[in-house]
C-alpha cells in the first residue's frame, strides 16, 4: 500500500502545483492587461534605475484623444487676489508685504461660491473641460494642505474649494483640470536659488508634498496645468550672480545648484494619475502639450505637436470689476483660428471674491455655446487643415468633410487650390446654399450674400475620401 500512496501524493502535489501555476499566470496576465490599459508605458532602457517610463506613440495618441477632440475649455483664476480685484499679480505689482497680503484670506468668505453653477456655465458654453487655479504664485492654496495654513480651509470661508470644484465638474460630465504653480513668492529662494538654497529647497519640498496631495486625494484629475515651474524662470530669468541682475540671454540657461527635481514629480504623477495630461511649464516633467498665452500668441499651424492657446475673456486673469468681455465675434473667430491651426482654446474667467462669475461674462459664454449648438461639428473632434490659415480664414476637417471657416469673404467667389479629392457635396452650416465648381486647378465656391456671416461663414465640403489623407495646402499663394 505504500507505493500507491506515494504515487497518489505525487499526483496531488503535481495537480496543486499546476493549479497554483495557472493562478499565478492568470494574475500576471490580469496585471499586465491592467498596466497596459492604464499606462501603456514601457520601461526605458536608458534609465532603468530611475523607473522612467517611455510611452508608445499609439498609447499617447489614445490618452490625448479626448483632449484634442474637446477643442474648448474654461480656465478659472480664483484666489484671495480676487478680494482687492486688481488681477492675480496684485501682490507682486504693488509689492504688498507677505503678512499684509495674507490678511485678504480673512475677507475670502465665498458667500456665492457655487461650483455647480460654474460647471453649468461651462457646459452651456460648449466647453468640454475646466482648469481651476489650485494654487497661484502667491502661495495661497485652494485646497487643504497638511503642511501649510495659507489655504481656503483656514480662510474666512473654511472650505476646500478644489474638492467642491472637482465634484461639481465631474458631476457635470466635464473633464477636471487643475492649475498649479511650484513658484511661491513667499520664498526668497525662488529669487536667489543659490544664495538662499535651503529656502529654495523648502519651496521645492512644498511643491512635491502638494503635488502628492492633489494627485492622491481628489480622485481622477485629467489635466495638470503647470505655471512658473521652469528652471529658467527662477529669479524671473535674471542672473542673480551678477550684481546688476541682468536678464539671461535666450540661450543662457540657469546652471546653479538648485533643482526642482521634476523627475520625481513626473514619476509620482504617472504613478498616481497615469492618464493625466500636462503642459510644458514644469522642469523635467515631459509635456503632453505646449501652452501659448494671450491672443497675440496665436502662432502658426501645427498639427504635429499638441498645443493650447489660453487667453482671457475680459481684463486680467484674476478678477477685475466692470470689465467688458470680448465680443461674440471676437470669441468665435478666435476659436475658429485656433481650431484651424490645430490647437485648443482655454478661455479664462476670473470670478468675484464671493465666487460668482460676472453676469456679462456668463452671458457671453452662453452665446458661444449657442453658436456651437449650430456649428459645433466644425470644431469638435476636428483637426486643423488641410487648407492652411490665410486671408480667407481657416479650415478644419473630420472624416471625409472639410469645414471652411470663412472669416473674410472675398468679392465674388472664394477660390481655393486644387486638392487630390473630389467634392461630392457642399453645404453652408450658417445658412444659404453653397455651390462648388471644381477643376484640376482650383475649387470655386459661391454663396449668396444673404448667406455670408460677418462672424464666421461655415461651409462643409464632403469629399470622396478621408480628408486626413490630404497634405496641408497653402491658400494665399494662388
Amino acid at each position: 500500500m505504500v507505493q500507491p500512496l506515494i504515487q497518489l501524493e505525487i499526483i496531488i502535489v503535481r495537480n496543486e502545483f499546476r493549479r497554483a501555476l495557472i493562478s499565478l499566470l492568470a494574475v500576471l496576465v490580469v496585471a499586465t492587461l491592467a498596466l497596459a490599459a492604464t499606462h501603456a508605458f514601457a520601461q526605458s532602457p536608458d534609465a532603468p534605475d530611475k523607473g522612467i517610463a517611455v510611452e508608445t506613440a499609439a498609447a499617447r495618441e489614445a490618452r490625448l484623444a479626448w483632449w484634442r477632440d474637446a477643442r474648448l475649455g474654461m480656465f478659472i483664476h480664483f484666489g484671495i487676489y480676487s478680494v482687492p480685484g486688481r488681477g492675480e499679480w496684485v501682490q507682486w505689482n504693488e509689492q504688498i508685504p507677505v503678512a499684509e497680503y495674507a490678511k485678504f484670506a480673512g475677507q475670502f468668505t465665498l458667500t456665492n461660491f457655487n461650483p455647480n453653477a460654474w460647471a453649468e456655465t461651462a457646459k452651456a458654453a460648449g466647453m468640454k473641460y475646466m482648469v481651476l487655479t489650485a494654487r497661484h504664485h502667491d502661495g495661497f492654496c485652494m485646497f487643504d494642505d497638511t503642511g501649510n495654513n495659507f489655504t481656503t480651509v483656514n480662510s474666512a470661508a473654511h472650505r476646500d474649494v478644489v474638492r467642491e470644484y472637482v465634484a461639481a465638474v465631474r458631476q457635470a460630465g466635464l473633464r477636471v483640470g487643475l492649475y498649479y504653480s511650484p513658484l511661491d513668492w513667499r520664498f526668497p529662494g525662488f529669487f536667489f536659488p543659490d544664495l538662499q538654497l535651503a529656502n529654495a529647497e523648502a519651496m521645492r519640498d512644498q511643491y512635491h508634498r502638494q503635488m502628492k496631495e492633489l494627485l492622491a486625494n481628489y480622485g481622477q484629475i485629467d489635466v495638470l496645468w503647470f505655471d512658473g515651474g521652469e528652471t529658467d524662470w527662477l529669479s524671473f530669468n535674471h542672473d542673480m550672480n551678477n550684481s546688476h541682475f541682468p536678464e539671461r540671454k535666450h540661450d543662457d540657461h540657469y546652471r546653479g545648484r538648485f533643482s526642482w527635481q521634476g523627475e520625481k514629480v513626473n514619476a509620482l504623477l504617472r504613478q498616481l494619475q497615469p492618464q493625466i495630461i500636462v503642459n510644458n511649464r514644469a522642469a523635467d516633467v515631459p509635456p503632453d502639450f505646449t501652452a501659448r498665452e494671450g491672443d497675440g500668441a496665436l502662432g502658426n499651424f501645427d498639427d504635429k505637436n499638441p498645443w493650447e492657446l489660453c487667453t482671457t475673456l475680459a481684463g486680467a486673469w484674476g478678477y477685475q470689476p466692470n470689465q467688458t468681455p470680448k465680443s461674440l465675434k471676437s470669441c468665435i473667430q478666435l476659436l475658429a483660428k485656433v481650431a484651424g491651426r490645430d490647437g485648443n482654446l482655454l478661455l479664462n474667467v476670473g470670478p468675484a471674491p464671493d465666487g460668482k462669475i460676472d453676469p456679462l461674462q456668463d452671458s457671453r459664454l452662453r452665446e458661444i455655446g449657442a453658436w456651437l449648438e449650430k456649428c459645433g461639428q466644425s470644431i469638435y473632434r476636428t483637426r486643423g487643415g488641410p487648407f492652411l490659415p490665410g486671408r480667407y480664414g481657416v479650415s478644419t476637417h473630420r472624416d471625409n468633410i472639410i469645414y471652411l471657416h470663412v472669416l473674410d469673404w472675398p468679392d465674388g467667389k472664394l477660390i481655393l487650390p486644387a486638392i487630390p479629392a473630389k467634392v461630392v457635396r457642399a453645404s453652408a452650416l450658417t445658412g444659404g446654399e453653397a455651390t462648388v465648381n471644381q477643376t484640376d486647378r482650383s475649387i470655386e465656391i459661391s454663396l449668396p450674400l444673404s448667406g455670408h456671416s460677418d462672424m464666421d461663414t461655415v461651409i462643409a465640403l464632403e469629399l470622396d475620401r478621408p480628408a486626413a489623407e490630404l497634405k496641408p495646402v497653402e491658400v494665399d499663394k494662388l
